[in-house]
């Protein structure tokens, strides 16, 4: 007769372990939390000190720099900066460039991204190795040979001269070949027995689920685009069709700085980027963490 040997039972962890991990976790999560308010600090001082000088005086702020409430707070440098510059101009410029780099963006990377993810080609890993060496290039050296091509093509000084340059975008190619190398391949091959074309699918499978792809990339061309500041210095001549930046960087005079102006037109430059992050920031979060950008 043969007898079972027992089993063994589980060893559950020890109450001193177990309030030892709390402890481990707790001292952790508190200084993760010391870390986020320090970078937290470190980003938000250079904006409300530059929100507090814009609304002080010239004389004030040559006077005691580093009092920001000597000589009282007014609107004074905000209505001088918008009346005497060309502020509207350069916002609208910032607007119609960023939304159609938006536009070209979202539409051509997402084209390419669903090819390289999706279908199978002759080439496709050698366009894909020129895609991800397209992110190791640093913008600086495209300049010389964009500003040749664009010269080329007449085209300095118009807003496809800044449009164009930012479709041709690896980061973004990366991020749509990533979000759809996730979608199920059942899901795929139901859409092709059904008797869709690719283009079908592209339009009408993932594309309306890549919403996450899509709201990152469009955030972060618009930000880049608004921000740009050496293309636009070369390739926009005129006062009235620059940019905010490049507005911006003509303001400053070394023989006579005007600070409050200054700072008032340098925060009516960057608070269009705080709303859109303050709107869209759920679906940034949601984006990077769906298609694993780093």
């Amino acid at each position: 007769m043969t007898t079972l040997a027992p089993v063994g039972r589980r060893r559950t962890p020890a109450p001193a372990a177990i309030a030892d991990r709390s402890n481990g976790a707790k001292l952790f999560n508190r200084l993760c939390a010391v870390c986020v308010t320090l970078f937290a600090l470190i980003w938000l001082v250079p904006l409300v000190w530059a929100l507090i000088t814009s609304l002080r005086s010239d004389g004030s702020i040559t006077a005691k720099p580093t009092s920001p409430f000597a000589g009282g707070w007014s609107f004074h440098a905000y209505s001088y900066a918008w009346d005497n510059y060309p502020l509207g101009y350069w916002y609208l410029n910032s607007l119609v460039i960023a939304a159609l780099a938006v536009l070209f963006t979202v539409t051509f990377c997402s084209m390419a991204g669903f090819a390289l993810a999706l279908l199978k080609f002759p080439g496709r890993n050698v366009v894909m190795a020129l895609v991800v060496a397209g992110l190791m290039l640093p913008t600086e050296g495209l300049v010389l040979p964009q500003f040749i091509e664009y010269r080329s093509l007449h085209l300095l000084g118009t807003y496809w001269a800044l449009v164009l340059p930012s479709v041709a975008a690896p980061v973004s190619v990366f991020v749509f070949h990533s979000f759809f190398q996730g979608i199920p391949t059942p899901l795929i091959e139901a859409a092709r027995l059904d008797g869709a074309s690719w283009w079908r699918i592209y339009r009408s499978v993932c594309l309306p689920i890549s919403r996450p792809a899509v709201a990152t990339v469009a955030i972060l061309t618009f930000i880049s685009s608004w921000n740009a500041f050496l293309w636009p210095l070369l390739v926009l001549s005129q006062t009235k069709s620059q940019t905010v930046p490049v507005g911006l960087a003509s303001l400053v005079n070394p023989s006579n700085i005007q600070y409050a102006e200054v700072m008032a037109s340098s925060v009516l430059g960057f608070l269009p980027l705080i709303a859109v992050f303050l709107v869209f920031q759920r679906q940034i979060v949601q984006g990077v963490a769906t298609t694993g950008l780093k």
